[in-house]
């Protein structure tokens, strides 16, 4: 066990952003994935970890401050200094003395960045070189805020498979909030989900999707003709341009397997799909809260 949360509550005047009631633990080299509604209180709880804002409750960790670092949706730092003397300075190192660094920076392809000045950089310039801070911190527990947040389709792709590919082999653990479900699938292999503050879900990746969509699913395009040919299977809710039917059993996975490929249905199988395993989640929780299961 690395980190408990227990009974955490976070106000803002009247309105309650965070309402955690069953104890979460983040255990030692796990990659943990947040995902939730804007307003689900993902921020707040990084906050609240942080000590940054007030809370009711309890954080029980062995971690020292120094042992945790945070990449933060948004930063700021000196606009007309050169990258290369902001980041010296906060690291408290040369560039040129520090093999760790200099590797790192080779890794995200940063050496073309240094003699910048920072209001110079790209977004994905501005996240690599914020992301280098946060790895040179060699932190036990690592937390990234929307690290891709305002970055094009192509640009979050290569940061994500460089983060991917470096902590591939290491023992830290990540705290990975974002709201693109595809950078989770790849980085995380737990998922604590959130919606209006409350915890909806928490488990491993491959156990929330059984739990929340059976063995495997197929995704269909929502239309009249496919409506009928899956009106026979379980259906389980998805995007409204899609319909996605559920198999619980390799029986059941042939049966729809064979019904889609005679009626000429184009189909994605998937045992993964985590934004239809996040809509299924929440209908279950509000329909247990209200009594409905």
């Amino acid at each position: 066990m690395l980190l408990t949360v227990k009974q955490m509550q976070v106000n803002y005047g009247s309105q309650r952003a965070l309402d955690i009631t069953r104890p979460i633990v983040f255990g030692e080299g796990e990659r943990i994935g947040v995902i939730g509604s804007n307003g689900a209180g993902k921020s707040t709880l990084v906050k609240a970890l942080l000590g940054l804002v007030p809370y009711q409750g309890s954080v029980v960790t062995q971690l020292k401050k120094e042992d945790m670092a945070v990449h933060m949706q948004y930063n700021e730092y000196a606009q007309t200094m050169a990258v290369k003397h902001i980041m010296e300075m906060l690291l408290n190192t040369r560039i040129r003395e520090n093999r760790e660094l200099l590797d790192l920076i080779a890794f995200f392809g940063f050496e073309g960045c240094l003699n910048k000045r920072y209001r110079a950089l790209s977004g994905g310039e501005k996240q690599k070189f914020t992301i280098i801070l946060v790895m040179m911190q060699k932190a036990r527990l690592t937390i990234y805020d929307e690290v891709t947040s305002g970055l094009d389709f192509e640009t979050r792709q290569r940061l994500m498979e460089r983060l991917v590919k470096w902590y591939q082999d290491k023992e830290d653990t990540l705290l990975v909030i974002s709201h693109y479900y595809d950078e989770l699938e790849h980085l995380a292999d737990k998922l604590l989900v959130l919606d209006q503050g409350r915890v909806v879900a928490y488990g491993g990746k491959d156990e929330l999707f059984h739990t929340y969509c059976g063995r495997v699913i197929y995704v269909i395009d929502n239309q009249e003709a496919n409506r009928k040919i899956a009106a026979g299977f379980r259906l389980i809710k998805a995007p409204e341009h899609l319909l996605a039917i559920s198999a619980g059993s390799r029986e059941e996975e042939e049966k729809i397997t064979s019904v889609l490929l005679n009626n000429d249905v184009n189909f994605k199988r998937s045992h993964s799909d985590m934004e239809i395993m996040f809509m299924n989640a929440k209908e279950r929780f509000y329909q247990e809260q209200e009594g409905q299961l």
